[in-house]
């Protein structure tokens, strides 16, 4: 059957609110840390509590269509079935309905409203073990709807059973997948060669342990079906790429590069490379728990697939703006109706789509011309050895030193190195890259530990005044945005000041004229700075703010500008604030997930 994915994501939903289930919407793809994973990777995870017996608000029976967000075979993206983001078509029973209704109910789905042949479905079953008895109710459920007995595979705990990698207490159990012919018209295929999985219903009836397995309290349901996959195999497909999804995102870059999908090998992997991207760039910076592009965390996740997307811009021969063009197509006619958050924060996604690839694109030609440096270096070395020695080894590979100067100079994520590399039939050495790296961030530690104070790269007298500027602005950020508000680094020269703090979204216009016009207030009043040692007791109690506790003693230095700022603080300040000049905020922009940076210069 032909079926758009707008159609395919409704006819879930409605099969199963027919069986009584309440949709509960999707969650975020941002992971909240219970389990240790920084996106939502399955349909289920967000139901991890309610799975081990924790009562959900909307009931016993639930559905959705959960984005998710995987990244660990990213490389493999570029091919026809790999994707970043993708969609799960989810079910669940919360101690509720078991094995019968769940057999019975995908059977009805797959063949009455998918219009499958059940004489063609196969269908796999757990084997068994030490742990757990192999699983022949199942087998005699499918046998009893129709499934024919020779399609009934029974298979070992790696195929067929379910449960989270390296965690303990979390539900899990065997597993019920189902699978269908890739061709329908081919006599006799042969499983699994033959046929393609569509989805799967986990039998949570287990809780892991340190040692094993314990029945759970509740047996539960846990169905997933993957949305781009079942988009795929219900249009005859073989390219992922070729869905509704991506189809107009492809026809565009063939628009813009004006090269053909279908005939251009490079071509196609580019444009399978760079729609991916965007589409999953736009999912997590549009998401209600967005995040932007930065060093760290799943903020780097982000920039790695970004800048990824960005280079493969480079390799089509079309610019950056590309990118843009193809996030307007998933916003407003591939996923706009399923996630409105995206129309709400359109401008916001694609204002940041562009920043992060004009940043790029501003370093990226340079570390180029660099990386390729290091390579004619190895080129040149092995020339001449070969030349001395015939029986010279010829070097493969980039330094962890040089990779390192790529990442921390040039911007070049570790993977994006190691890529290039590839191309040269080169590697890279990950291990003097960790090396260099780890150097990197004792060096840091250092500098804030007190090798210049406050962050501070000099006392000069211009940044004393720069130093004392940034409790006026701790203070005022506070005063204007929340008293939540807390520093989070700062980082001072002679030219201008560089101050970051917690906050979830970008300030307006308004609030930073407002932190600004209050910070020029306060240099106006030319407030006397008072500095005075106490307790570390005292310095609390007083209600003076410590923004890095770790470094502090039992004795304190602490500055005070009248009752508008009170800082522990290692210094050095200016005595009044008359002193500073003019304070004027030249950039606000995102640092990391949550954490916001302002420039400011005093003129």
């Amino acid at each position: 059957m032909k079926i758009t994915s707008k159609q395919l994501r409704q006819k879930w939903l409605s099969f199963y609110e027919s069986k009584g289930h309440v949709n509960i919407g999707a969650v975020s793809l941002i992971g909240d840390g219970s389990t240790g994973v920084m996106f939502n990777v399955a349909g289920m995870q967000p139901l991890m509590p309610y799975l081990l017996g924790k009562p959900h608000p909307a009931g016993k029976r639930l559905c959705n269509v959960q984005g998710c967000v995987r990244t660990v075979d990213i490389d493999s993206v570029g091919d026809a079935s790999h994707f970043t983001f993708f969609e799960m078509m989810g079910n669940w029973s919360l101690g509720d309905y078991f094995k019968k209704e769940k057999t019975a109910w995908t059977f009805e789905l797959l063949t009455k409203e998918f219009g499958l042949d059940k004489n063609k479905l196969c269908s796999t079953v757990f084997e068994g073990n030490e742990s757990a008895p192999r699983d022949e109710e199942t087998a005699n459920l499918l046998k009893g709807l129709g499934i024919l007995p020779e399609h009934i595979f029974f298979l070992p705990k790696s195929d067929n059973w379910w449960e989270l990698e390296g965690t303990v207490g979390t539900p899990c159990g065997p597993d019920n997948e189902w699978f269908y012919p890739i061709d329908e018209t081919q006599e006799n295929p042969v499983f699994p060669d033959d046929y393609v999985e569509i989805g799967n219903d986990v039998y949570m009836q287990y809780r892991k342990t340190e040692t094993g397995y314990e029945p759970l309290e509740n047996k539960n349901v846990d169905t997933g079906f993957g949305l781009d996959r079942m988009l795929l195999f219900l249009n005859g497909l073989s390219d992922g790429y070729k869905t509704d999804l991506f189809l107009p995102v492809i026809e565009k870059l063939e628009e813009i590069s004006g090269k053909n999908y279908d005939e251009d090998e490079a071509a196609r992997k580019a444009m399978r490379i760079i729609a991916d991207h965007t589409r999953t760039t736009v999912m997590l910076i549009g998401d209600k728990d967005g995040i932007l592009p930065s060093n760290t965390g799943a903020g780097y996740i982000l920039r790695r697939i970004m800048r990824r997307a960005i280079r493969y811009c480079r390799q089509l021969g079309v610019e950056t703006s590309a990118l843009n063009e193809c996030a307007t197509i998933f916003i407003d006619e591939v996923y706009g109706e399923a996630y409105p958050n995206l129309h709400e924060k359109k401008e916001y996604i694609l204002s940041e789509i562009k920043n992060e690839a004009d940043r790029f694109e501003a370093t990226l030609a340079q570390g180029i011309k660099e990386f390729e440096k290091c390579v004619q270096g190895i080129d040149r070395k092995n020339a001449f050895m070969s030349q001395k020695d015939p029986s010279y080894v010829k070097e493969t590979v980039i330094g962890g030193k040089q990779a390192f100067r790529l990442y921390d100079t040039y911007g070049f994520p570790l993977e994006l190195t190691e890529e290039l590399a590839a191309e040269r039939g080169l590697s890279v050495d990950r291990e003097g890259f960790d090396a260099a790296f780890k150097e990197h961030q004792e060096k840091s530690r250092a500098v804030q530990g007190g090798q210049f104070k406050g962050g501070l790269e000099s006392h000069s007298e211009m940044a004393t005044k720069y130093h004392t500027a940034t409790h006026l602005l701790n203070a005022a950020l506070k005063a204007v945005l929340s008293p939540d508000c807390n520093q989070k680094g700062s980082n001072i020269t002679d030219e201008r000041m560089r101050f970051d703090f917690n906050f979830e979204r970008p300030m307006t216009k308004e609030e930073i004229q407002a932190v600004e016009d209050l910070v020029n207030e306060k240099i106006k009043e030319d407030i006397p700075v008072v500095y005075k040692e106490m307790s570390l007791d005292e310095a609390r109690a007083e209600h003076f703010v410590g923004v890095f506790d770790s470094k502090y003693g039992d004795v304190v230095k602490t500055y005070s500008i009248g009752d508008f700022s009170k800082e522990m603080c290692g210094g050095p300040h200016v005595e009044h604030t008359g002193v500073l000049g003019h304070f004027k905020i030249v950039k606000e922009q995102s640092s990391s997930a949550g954490v916001r940076r302002i420039k400011a210069i005093l003129e």
